[in-house]
């Protein structure tokens, strides 16, 4: 049986999996991803940057596993994924700070954004990498207008401080997105239609995936 592996501490990756018929291993990588993003060249671009923070996570991981001792699994797919809110060509990763956050929607109130998604899938067989598919969504998010004190309410939450662009779609955030143009589930981290043809890329289906599935 081939299981999937998520290179990420992400409650909200793991369950747009789980709603998605999969049960995934969850193992964190701990990438220092602004040493990554620092160590590649100038004149990177926003995809390429999101995608190389993808495949720091997913190899980093996929070095800790050793074929048979892997959870009692020799066939396994690591994913990796990252995610950074795209503004006025700057990557804007997670804030960490309320004022950071604060300052984010100021600027992004009432305006949008692409959301970038890096995602990198290792196949694994008897603990050695055979294969490597990468590639990166795009989706444009359209921000509403929180008033003053429904945004000091929502950064005070502690939501937006450790997510891409300080926002949620799937949480509290959702109440001051407008709308998005593309795929739903890259914006909460981990694109579906995309991981599809990755998974592909490397030789399994997604039905082999499903957990508990005839």
């Amino acid at each position: 049986m081939t299981r999937l592996v998520l290179a990420s501490a992400s409650p909200a990756r793991r369950s747009v999996l789980r709603a998605a018929g999969i049960e995934p291993i969850v193992r964190v990588s701990d990438v220092d991803e602004d040493a990554v993003a620092a160590a590649l060249p100038a004149d990177t671009g926003p995809r390429e940057v999101v995608v190389e923070l993808a495949r720091a996570k997913a190899r980093a991981v996929a070095a800790t596993l050793s074929g048979d001792t892997a959870e009692g699994e020799s066939d396994l797919v690591v994913v990796g994924c990252d995610s950074m809110l795209l503004i006025d060509g700057e990557l804007q990763g997670k804030p960490h700070t309320p004022e950071v956050a604060l300052a984010r929607w100021q600027a992004m109130a009432g305006h949008f954004a692409d959301l970038v998604t890096g995602h990198c899938v290792l196949r694994l067989r008897g603990g050695a990498v055979t294969a490597e598919a990468v590639d990166c969504s795009a989706t444009t998010v359209h921000f509403g207008k929180p008033d003053p004190a429904e945004l000091d309410a929502y950064i005070a939450t502690g939501e937006p401080l450790q997510v891409a662009g300080a926002f949620t779609l799937d949480g509290l955030g959702g109440w001051f997105v407008d709308r998005i143009d593309g795929d739903p589930s890259s914006v909460v981290g981990i694109g579906l239609p995309l991981l599809r043809r990755l998974l592909q890329e490397v030789g399994v289906g997604v039905a082999q995936l499903w957990a508990d599935r005839p």
